[in-house]
């Protein structure tokens, strides 16, 4: 059997860089999220122990890890971690968007999963959106809002390149060059 895995980082890079998270602030206001996390590739395997080890000091040590499969083209059952083994389980029932991590000193987080390929500021818009405390938004809201967000910035930048290849503003109402 052969799998294919969809990286945008190769693994050796992934593992070395810090994980890209957002937290929500210690408040206590309860959400629906505890923030974002945008991994570098869909590698659970080389992504899991950066996001271990920046959450085991905030956190405490992470012992469980679950996912959706939908996003992920291997899901591996344990991911060796800074001298402890995460376990990795996954549930069709979660939001593909979605991570949760379980820790025996803290408890639960549900981390916001930005794709790796989403560009760095529909990421930012996504990392600031998961981390508001207090927030109600869902994973799945929040993805719908930003596909809408992104999809109107590229009708706008359309519009925009049409207005300079038709000469823009040099225009006059009928068509003709002023100036």
């Amino acid at each position: 059997m052969t799998t294919t895995l969809d990286r945008t980082t190769p693994r050796d890079v992934a593992t070395a860089l810090p994980a890209r998270l957002s937290l929500t602030p210690t408040t206590t206001l309860a959400g629906q999220l505890d923030g974002a996390w945008w991994p570098r590739s869909r590698d659970l395997e080389a992504e899991l122990p950066p996001l271990a080890a920046a959450l085991d000091e905030a956190w405490g040590r992470i012992t469980r890890v679950t996912v959706n499969p939908t996003r992920w083209p291997v899901v591996p059952r344990r991911v060796p971690v800074a001298g402890h083994t995460l376990h990795v389980g996954w549930f069709t029932e979660q939001h593909p968007d979605k991570l949760i991590l379980l820790s025996y000193t803290i408890g639960r987080w549900d981390l916001l999963v930005i794709p790796p390929e989403t560009e760095p500021s529909a990421a930012a818009r996504l990392m600031t959106a998961a981390a508001i405390p207090g927030s109600v938004r869902t994973a799945g809201a929040l993805m719908a809002d930003e596909a809408v967000i992104g999809q109107g910035i590229r009708d706008a930048r359309r519009r925009e390149a049409t207005w300079e290849t038709e000469g823009g503003a040099c225009m006059s109402p009928l068509g003709i060059p002023m100036g």
